[in-house]
């Protein structure tokens, strides 16, 4: 294990499924255990410095409306211990009609320094779900595209940390502001009229990470007004299928078994969608896993390419859209 607070051991990118011409690189370890958090806290209580790389606990929970959650109230009763809230709808582009839109560099940088997170904090996320891992790499796909590498997610979320039976806190948190400096990198982020350009072009794969029913048009979508189906040309991996049954990531062999079993080529570009840019970031988690850290999000993802997309380009075994 490595030492609380310090980095812990990078993972060398897979070659294995990855194109040959991609030079191995040295990737930011994605993952963290419970015990290793747990023993990072354990550290900070005893009052040992932590300075080389402080440690910034982030809770990114997010819920559909229908759930009927509220996130931060259930943070205020129960969360890991030093953790600060994310709120993914606060942190976004508030003058876009569509859900939770990547905000601009000046917002996130004085949001997440507001959290606590400066320029050599070890970031590491989780979320609440049922699921195990939910929005939260959401938040780290964020992170890594306004230039902060150093973010981990805790695998397994909030659910492995209770089956562990480890320590909780409850209460508002009291972060200590800081200042962190933030800059988009535009190539992991695609626009509708990339996504529209590229059914003819077929410049990258595209995987949606909805669930098969939704993908198909046979189930409803969670939003009024938007009625399943899919972009024409893309894929269907599901976000559960890169978790096991206990809500932990899967290994990068089951998941390069995952893109292979749909054709996914990992040596090209790939891009991921779902509903609103959430969960199609496990895409990109997974692909990270198999040493391919360039995936890039459709940030729109269904609900805008339903809502400006011609009828034609709505694929359904549904109802589609008729205008």
């Amino acid at each position: 294990m490595a030492e609380p607070g310090i980095r812990e051991p990078e993972t060398r990118a897979c070659n294995s499924g990855v194109a040959t011409a991609m030079a191995p690189q040295q990737l930011f370890r994605a993952l963290v255990s419970a015990q290793w958090v747990a023993e990072a806290l354990k550290t900070m209580r005893a009052g040992q410095s932590l300075q080389k790389q402080p440690l910034q606990l982030l809770d990114a929970s997010w819920y559909l409306p229908k759930l009927g959650r509220d996130a931060r109230r259930e943070f205020e009763e129960r969360h890991i211990p030093g953790a600060n809230f994310f709120d993914i709808d606060h942190c976004s582009d508030q003058t876009s009609p569509y859900d939770h839109m990547l905000p601009s560099a000046a917002h996130f940088a004085e949001y997440v320094g507001h959290l606590g997170v400066g320029a050599d904090t070890h970031v590491v996320i989780y979320d609440a779900s049922d699921q195990g891992l939910y929005s939260a790499p959401r938040v780290w796909w964020m992170f890594r595209i306004f230039g902060h590498p150093t973010v981990s997610l805790l695998d397994g979320g909030l659910r492995n940390w209770l089956r562990q039976g480890l320590p909780l806190s409850s209460g508002k948190s009291r972060p200590v502001s800081t200042e962190f400096r933030a800059t988009l990198d535009p190539a992991f982020v695609k626009t509708y009229e990339d996504i529209k350009e590229n059914i003819e072009s077929r410049r990258f794969q595209v995987v949606d990470a909805r669930a098969a029913g939704r993908f198909q048009g046979t189930e409803p979508e969670p939003r009024d007004g938007i009625e399943p189906g899919h972009i024409p040309g893309t894929v269907n991996i599901p976000f559960t299928d890169f978790m096991t049954s206990e809500g932990l990531e899967k290994s990068p062999e089951e998941i390069r078994r995952l893109f292979q079993d749909q054709k996914v080529d990992l040596s090209q570009p790939l891009v991921a969608t779902c509903g609103s840019g959430v969960t199609a970031c496990h895409v990109a988690l997974g692909a990270y896993l198999c040493g391919k850290p360039d995936v890039a999000i459709y940030d729109g993802s269904w609900v805008e390419w339903y809502m400006r997309a011609q009828p034609e380009d709505v694929i359904s075994k549904g109802r589609g859209k008729t205008r």
